[in-house]
């Protein structure tokens, strides 16, 4: 079923407002399957699950929705159709395993409804779309640096397909996330504008609280987000926490669509070991810390990205007034 403008428009609002006015996001996907014991070394990273431990998936999803999440991101970040083909799929194969991502989201939030009947609260599942860098499996969404040949053109045809399917798949919105220049939100842009009939999100990192991690301008990012109808939210993710008022500051100079942030809980990623630097973060009670003061200046969806968990969400929903009653 197309959605109108309008109710494009409204989702987020409606969302919100059904929510107490702060929604919250869950946390990190691939820390907790490596928790449960999925190895995830693999171009593929957390896709990886897709093809061999679908529970597992469904299973860190219900852990979010036990925890207070309010939407929950699916496990395709780092599934690109060129990624599975690269492993041998077909294209066909590669195609339902984006679907799937998707589909072992809309169980876990099936099973939660069962449970709370009545009383539950409304839930959202995002369709999550990594950048280029992602697929690349290099570490570059953390640094945006494509190289000097990357254009528009490449961008949009090597995410179309795969936004297409992910939009047609039953979830609610799609979830651009670490989007690390403006040249790929303006290809993720153009690619909505095709006739894409779910909203979405787009959320950028940034490494130094100001820039984007290309070093292109977050208000600039921000913008090129805000001009298209059908993104109903802007923000941050997998940035450290001590960045995020600043960054929330100057998106709210562009932009008056809500703005979501879901941070990393500050630890350094080391592209080179493929490995998160311990000792670099922030405990959970000094992350939570933050977010009264993040929704104050304008935060209205809020969550963790790399490194945060379960725990990380219960305490956050434990903080925010429009849930602790």
């Amino acid at each position: 079923m197309g959605l109108s403008n309008g109710i494009v428009d409204t989702l987020m609002y409606d969302f919100l407002r059904k929510s107490g006015g702060v929604a919250v996001i869950d946390g990190g996907l691939a820390t907790e399957l490596e928790r449960h014991g999925a190895d995830l070394n693999d171009p593929l990273w957390s896709a990886k699950c897709l093809l061999t431990s679908g529970n597992l998936v469904r299973q860190v999803h219900l852990d979010y929705l036990e925890a207070g999440a309010d939407i929950i991101i699916t496990a395709s970040y780092q599934a690109t159709i060129q990624g599975f083909e690269a492993k041998g799929f077909s294209k066909e194969e590669s195609e339902a395993l984006l679907k799937k991502s998707v589909d072992i989201a809309l169980e876990a939030r099936d099973i939660y409804y069962e449970k709370c009947g009545e009383s539950c609260r409304p839930i959202l599942v995002a369709a999550s779309v990594g950048s280029y860098g992602a697929y690349l499996a290099d570490g570059s969404e953390y640094s945006g640096d494509y190289g000097n040949a990357m254009n528009l053109e490449f961008l949009k045809s090597f995410h179309r397909r795969r936004v297409q399917i992910l939009a047609e798949s039953g979830a609610d919105l799609i979830a651009f996330e670490t989007v690390p220049n403006k040249l790929e939100a303006q290809a993720f842009v153009e690619i909505l504008e095709e006739g894409i009939k779910i909203p979405a999100w787009f959320s950028f990192n940034s490494k130094d609280g100001v820039n984007v991690v290309s070093g292109d301008s977050l208000s600039e990012c921000a913008k090129i987000a805000d001009a298209c109808k059908k993104v109903v939210a802007v923000g941050i993710n997998c940035t450290p926490p001590r960045f995020i008022s600043g960054l929330i500051l100057a998106i709210k100079k562009v932009t008056s669509k809500p703005i979501l942030i879901y941070p990393n809980s500050g630890e350094t990623y080391d592209a080179e070991i493929k490995q998160w630097v311990k000792n670099t973060g922030v405990a959970d009670g000094d992350f939570v810390s933050y977010v009264n003061k993040w929704c104050e200046i304008g935060a209205s969806l809020i969550g963790g990205c790399c490194r945060t968990t379960p725990n990380t969400i219960k305490a956050i929903c434990r903080t925010l007034p429009s849930r602790s009653a």
